[in-house]
């Protein structure tokens, strides 16, 4: 079974454990994908979030899917690029790593990232492609209870990097993971 998929589609229609938005510091409705999930998920979302106090850059919150396909919403806050010397991998690094543990913690089996800090935070994609594919990878090495994780792609750009990326990453023994262009010899 393939446990790592990557998508170029739109993450509101996915009907898994829980989507991993790319949410601003207030957890307010913005634009992109951000604006999007908040719109279709209805006011209650909104509301939702307004409980939470906000999130730090690299830190995770959840709330209910409401209207959305998915059950649960995942908000991380993604660094915003200011050249690389800002701590922004590791901020990222921290983003999929907190929203991993959200989702173990809360017995998630499946779960879809959208491309976090590559749309408005402007950070290199062939550096998100990379700290997304090696933090995702690290975290299914030690948690076999994680069943399908997708990152989802908003256009195909940033999916061919990803796919190049997790191509990279392809080993003898990692052939757990896969996407469009990427096949397990398992599937």
């Amino acid at each position: 079974m393939e446990r790592i998929r990557i998508i170029h589609g739109d993450i509101t229609r996915l009907g898994v454990d829980a989507i991993v938005n790319a949410a601003a510091n207030d957890l307010t409705d913005g634009g992109g994908v951000n604006g999007t999930i908040h719109r279709i998920a209805g006011t209650e979302l909104l509301k939702e979030c307004q409980t939470l106090g906000g999130c730090p850059t690299g830190e995770a919150k959840m709330t209910k899917g409401y209207r959305l396909a998915a059950g649960h919403v995942i908000h991380t806050v993604g660094p915003i690029w200011q050249g690389g010397d800002q701590n922004e991998a590791e901020l990222l690094t921290s983003c999929y790593t907190a929203s991993l543990q959200l989702a173990k913690q809360n017995g998630f089996n499946n779960i879809a990232f959208s491309a976090i800090s590559c749309g408005a935070n402007s950070f290199p994609t062939e550096q998100a492609a990379e700290v997304a594919i090696r933090t995702i990878i690290r975290f299914l090495e030690q948690d076999t209870s994680m069943e399908r994780i997708i990152l989802v792609c908003f256009n195909d750009k940033i999916k061919r990097v990803m796919d190049d990326e997790l191509a990279r990453h392809k080993t003898g023994s990692g052939q757990w993971w896969t996407s469009d262009r990427v096949k397990s010899s398992k599937g």
